[in-house]
């Protein structure tokens, strides 16, 4: 893998982590503010990739008033 994907893969998952919208702009300035250099597309890349996998988590069976073991 290469520095420019992980670079953009950490700063995704600091933000993720605090809870702060991940956008391009964000990643860019995380990656830019650890010194690492990456080309302009990849911080895109991973907004969109993480836009996509924003959505609403499955309802479990907690949710249902049921478990498989009751």
């Amino acid at each position: 893998m290469a520095g420019s994907e992980l670079a953009c893969i950490y700063a995704t998952l600091i933000l993720h982590d605090e809870d702060i919208a991940i956008t391009s702009d964000k990643i860019a300035t995380l990656v830019k503010s650890a010194n690492v250099t990456v080309e302009s597309y990849w911080p895109s890349l991973f907004a969109k990739l993480a836009e996509k996998r924003n959505e609403e988590a499955p309802e479990s069976d907690d949710d249902m008033g049921f478990s498989l073991f009751d």
